[in-house]
């Protein structure tokens, strides 16, 4: 069987479902559905077929074009109605342009020309689509590309970064700086001769490099580059094209593609997975879009009085429980899989999407490899007419399969509030956070000894495995931990902020689950007190290599610190029984500090048991462990599985010191 035959199955119970619990309101479960996997344009011997599904239109035309923006038709063609509501044209084998749009007539009204919902190639600024099929579009060697080796999910470390974030530095030594291309360079260095870019992931010891939006959006104008616009990207305009504004020229359909491919080539030639951030939430232009210009209404929610529903905050929701959106969705995430060789997908406010297609997306997945990664954001930015039972929140989470969620019970536990930015956390001093750390320590999962209902957020676990829980203090959104620290502690020093962080991200490293940390964090990244810089230029995004020669000593912990994970299964145990067997939490212990022990070589640890303390105080604590000799393999800044230093006391318990705002680490071997 086909992996497309395969999703074509997959997709046509998910229809069955769908159809059978469409409520009596929806308008749109009457609509008839296509199950085929050849919507979009398709080559046959290098001849092109376009499907396109727009069940309600009366007329539906193909023009093309001799270039991407501009112009007049070439050639125009009426397309034939065929089954489930698709109309279907068969090109000649050498066609008059290279662009091609479609164009409906709906109630007899001539709607706006669109590329279809299923293009993989455009011209400049997404106009048009491009006549050309991807995958004849590929680098010297493509077809010998592999996925580094991945044991398992909990053996993660991610890194977060945005392309041009990472490359548009003057210092950063990258040549194609702000493109796809940049990011695949190799041998850059920057101040000091300090390796920057690609080579810099791989001296961190990150396994995967979670990249922002890199599909087609909307927002920077492909034509004025010039103008060095900056934007996140969580503005899709099309859903499986690669961003023009990336590639080296984005007239050119062919360039984006090959560069993207170039880009995933190079990770993985350095032994790094790529995860893909992908907004199927919603999208840039509602009303403008292909997807109102083909099928008026059913690509999105709506409200009581026909209004576009906002769970997105961004103008408009999704939805992704209709059985043509979802195989769009589900087939456009396999695409990205399939031809560019993506190993990990970050689903932007997941929480809007619905649960069926989660799952229906999961198993298109392990069709291509079962170690892709599945992960979002368990929350929506606005209320749904989606009830909150069938969506992909993180209190679902249970309900999914090796999907997993951002644990921010852990995050505004260690920090302080997300949007509160004066608020300290745990790290700095802030008591009553204690069972919010202490939850994500165990990633969210079924524990004995926490006390759910002192939880800042979840008052039950959300997580039935480490490997769903995603844990951070720190991400593109809102500020930079180094930011937040100074914002919630003006009185501090330098110094104790830099204690303060150094303990942030220690206790997201030592923890269950999986670790996630912004590129650029390692060395006390800034944006000025920024909180919200989807939009603000390079100034205030791009990393400054200087600050990694500056804060080198902050540097070398994190890298020890990433390494120290690697190497020790005990922190990244794959199980929830595994994590109630051998992590225990040492009882009566004074507030803003926490302290537990990884007993019986936990995961098959060669450390028989290992102590872990934190002290979210202002001044030293002295916490009481189980008596024994122990090596000190972690105490502040200062990482050395060999042994710091010896302590050792009989009888029941000896007591130890952890110095202010920070962390012990101690095994008995």
């Amino acid at each position: 069987m086909t992996f497309r035959t395969f999703l074509t199955l997959v997709l046509a119970l998910t229809f069955l479902t769908t159809c059978r619990t469409a409520r009596v309101t929806d308008t749109y479960a009457a609509y008839p559905t296509y199950n085929g996997p050849d919507l979009g344009l398709t080559f046959t011997k290098g001849q092109a077929r376009l499907r396109v599904w727009a069940p309600t239109a009366e007329k539906l035309q193909l023009k093309l074009y001799a270039e991407g923006t501009g112009g007049a038709p070439v050639a125009e063609y009426a397309m034939q109605k065929s089954t489930g509501g698709t109309w279907v044209y068969t090109l000649p084998a050498q066609p008059a342009g290279r662009f091609y749009v479609v164009q409906a007539t709906i109630n007899g009204k001539q709607m706006a020309e669109v590329p279809d919902p299923y293009v993989h190639a455009v011209g400049l600024n997404g106009q048009r689509g491009a006549l050309l099929d991807p995958s004849a579009i590929s680098p010297s060697q493509w077809e010998e590309d592999l996925r580094p080796r991945l044991q398992q999910p909990t053996d993660i470390v991610i890194g977060e970064a945005h392309i041009r974030d990472l490359t548009m530095h003057p210092q950063s030594g990258v040549r194609h700086k702000g493109k796809f291309l940049g990011v695949a360079e190799t041998g850059t260095r920057g101040p000091a001769g300090v390796k920057t870019g690609l080579d810099h992931l791989t001296e961190l010891g990150i396994t995967h490099l979670h990249l922002l939006p890199t599909n087609d959006f909307a927002s920077i104008d492909e034509s004025r580059l010039a103008e060095n616009r900056y934007n996140w990207g969580y503005d899709p305009l099309h859903y499986s094209v690669p961003e023009g504004s990336f590639a080296t020229d984005p007239t050119d359909p062919a360039a984006r593609i090959r560069e993207m491919k170039q880009l995933v080539q190079s990770l993985h030639q350095q032994g790094l997975r790529l995860v893909l951030d992908v907004v199927y939430n919603h999208t840039a232009d509602a009303g403008r879009s292909s997807f109102e210009q083909l099928v008026p209404g059913y690509y999105y929610r709506h409200t009581p009085d026909g209004g576009y529903s906002n769970a997105s905050a961004c103008g408009n929701e999704v939805a992704s429980e209709r059985p043509m959106v979802r195989k769009l969705i589900v087939e456009s995430v396999a695409y990205w899989a399939r031809e560019y060789h993506a190993d990990g997908f970050r689903f932007d406010l997941m929480g809007v999407l619905d649960l069926h297609t989660m799952r229906a997306v999961r198993v298109a997945l392990d069709q291509v490899d079962h170690s892709i990664l599945m992960y979002g954001e368990g929350w929506a930015a606005g209320a749904s007419p989606l009830p909150e039972a069938e969506r992909a929140l993180k209190a679902n989470i249970g309900k999914l399969d090796r999907v997993a969620a951002f644990s921010d019970e852990l995050r505004d536990g260690v920090k302080g509030h997300f949007a509160r930015r004066t608020e300290p956390g745990f790290a700095s001093g802030q008591p009553g956070l204690e069972e919010s750390v202490k939850f994500g320590i165990v990633a969210a999962t079924q524990h004995t000894q926490l006390d759910y209902s002192k939880v800042n957020y979840s008052k039950v676990p959300w997580a039935t495995s480490p490997l769903q829980t995603i844990n951070y203090v720190a991400c593109h959104d809102d500020q930079v931990l180094w930011d937040k620290l100074a914002a919630s502690n003006p009185a501090a020093s330098e110094a104790d902020r830099m204690k303060m962080d150094l303990l942030s991200n220690t206790i997201v490293f030592m923890s269950q689950g999986i670790p996630f940390l912004p590129v650029g964090d390692e060395f006390l990244r800034t944006k000025g007190g920024s909180h919200n810089s989807y939009n603000e230029p390079d100034a205030v995004n791009q990393i400054d290599w200087s600050r990694k020669t500056d804060y080198a000593r902050i540097y070398a912990f994190y890298r020890q610190l990433i390494a120290l994970r690697r190497a020790h299964p005990a922190f990244r145990l794959p199980t929830q029984e595994l994590v109630q067997r051998h992590l225990e939490f040492l009882p009566n212990l004074p507030a803003t500090t926490i302290g537990y022990r990884l007993k019986d070589h936990a995961g098959g640890d060669a450390w028989d048991t290992i102590v872990v303390l934190f002290n979210g105080n202002r001044q030293p604590a002295r916490l009481p462990i189980p008596a024994g000799r122990y090596s000190v393999i972690l105490a502040e800044d200062q990482i050395n599985p060999q042994g710091i230093r010896q302590v050792e006391g009989v009888g029941e318990t000896l007591t130890v010191e952890v110095p202010a705002s920070s962390a012990l680490i101690l095994v008995k071997k």
